[in-house]
Order: structure tokens, then C-alpha cells, then sequence
């Protein structure tokens, strides 16, 4: 259960949000970020005064450079580390609590964005851990071998091979360089089953065109 937030109107009407295509957020997961941005670094100051939450979020196609029309679905993390570095940096991990769906975004009362979230149709994430699901991890780690060697990347097979499927999913799919339409689609995925089966077929499709791209030039 995510710390402090037993059910949906446990969490703010309001939440700032944060573009960043390629970034991908699970819930119950960690991302480490360096935050430069004037605009963001108001951002972490006004959530650290706060609920210190904020919504990681891709974009989509449309809108202007300076404000691009966001994704349909985000997820809420909480700050859960924060430290300041010499150049007026900051590093921060923020801690998955809760997709959303994109809702009404507010004008431009801050240099940053602000929307409220629609919490309700992911509720589930509140709930109790699902680390432990149905998951044939021989299958994967075979299709996850394949993908890793056209690639050239490596993982700690021993890890892989212990860890509890759902942080071996969420981890994977936050992980592994995949493009954002991927990201988004792991993201989007209804529940860690669900999770796991698109990370699969998007594994076996990446190393499926390697293996259908043609020899360089002599």
C-alpha cells in the first residue's frame, strides 16, 4: 500500500506536473532525477513546502513547442529524496504512488504546469503490493536474453532471476531504453500481468527488427 495514501481522496485535487519524454514512472518504483530547469526547480520548492507530490507525464503530438499537449495518463510520485548540488542543481528520487488520467489543466498562475488529476480509474495502485503474480519467468528471462543481446545491454541475471516479478517488470520496463510510445504503453497497461505480457511482446518485436535490418555497406 503506498505510504500515506490508503485511497484516492486521500491524494490532492491539484497536483504540478512534469513533462519528460522517455521518463517513465511506476507506481511503487523509484526514478532519480537532476532537476536544472528554473521553472522546475519552482516547481520542487513549491511541492517540498507541500504534499511534496507531482506527476511525471509524456507528451503526444500537437500543441506548441513551449506548452506540447500532454499524454492521457501520468503517475503521481512523492519526493522521497532530495538533496541541492554545488551548481543550483537539484537531486531528487520520487516514489510512484498513483497513475492519473489528465484532467482540467489550469492557467498559468506558476512557471510550471498544473492539472487535476483524475485518480479514480487507477485506485487499484493504492492497494496492496502485487510483486507476487501469474508470470512464466523462464518464458521472459529467455525473450528478455534475446532482446539484451541484440542490443548489447546486459542485466544481474542472478537478481533476475530472484527478484519478485513485479519489481523485475516495473523495473524493466522503467529501465530499459525503449521508446516513449513503448513507455507509455507499459505505463497504460492495466495491471502488473497486463504489464508483463506488453513488455514481453515489445521485447520480441525490438529484437525482431534487428533482426530484420540489413548488413551495413562494405
Amino acid at each position: 500500500m503506498a505510504a500515506g495514501y490508503h485511497k484516492v481522496s486521500d491524494l490532492p485535487a491539484l497536483i504540478p506536473v512534469f513533462p519528460l519524454d522517455g521518463a517513465l514512472l511506476l507506481p511503487g518504483s523509484q526514478l532519480p532525477l537532476r532537476i536544472f530547469e528554473p521553472r522546475y526547480l519552482n516547481m520542487i520548492d513549491d511541492a517540498m513546502s507541500g504534499a511534496r507530490l507531482l506527476g511525471m507525464i509524456q507528451t503526444r503530438s500537437g500543441g506548441d513547442r513551449a506548452r506540447p499537449s500532454l499524454a492521457d495518463v501520468g503517475c503521481a510520485g512523492r519526493v522521497t529524496a532530495y538533496a541541492e548540488t554545488g551548481d543550483g542543481c537539484y537531486m531528487i528520487t520520487l516514489t510512484g504512488i498513483c497513475r492519473f488520467g489528465v484532467g482540467e489543466e489550469l492557467g498559468a498562475l506558476t512557471p510550471y504546469r498544473q492539472l487535476r488529476p483524475d485518480f479514480e480509474r487507477f485506485a487499484a495502485d493504492l492497494s496492496d503490493d502485487e510483486s507476487e503474480i501469474p508470470f512464466d519467468r523462464s518464458g521472459f528471462l529467455a525473450v528478455l536474453r534475446r532482446y539484451l543481446d541484440h542490443k548489447g545491454l546486459a542485466v544481474e541475471w542472478d537478481a533476475a532471476r530472484q527478484a519478485p516479478a513485479g519489481a523485475l517488470i516495473n523495473s524493466l520496463a522503467m529501465g530499459l531504453p525503449l521508446d516513449p510510445p513503448e513507455k507509455q504503453a507499459l505505463l497504460e497497461a492495466t495491471d502488473l500481468v497486463e504489464r508483463g505480457r506488453v513488455l514481453a511482446t515489445l521485447l520480441e518485436i525490438d529484437a525482431a527488427a534487428d533482426d530484420d535490418e540489413p548488413p551495413p555497406l562494405q
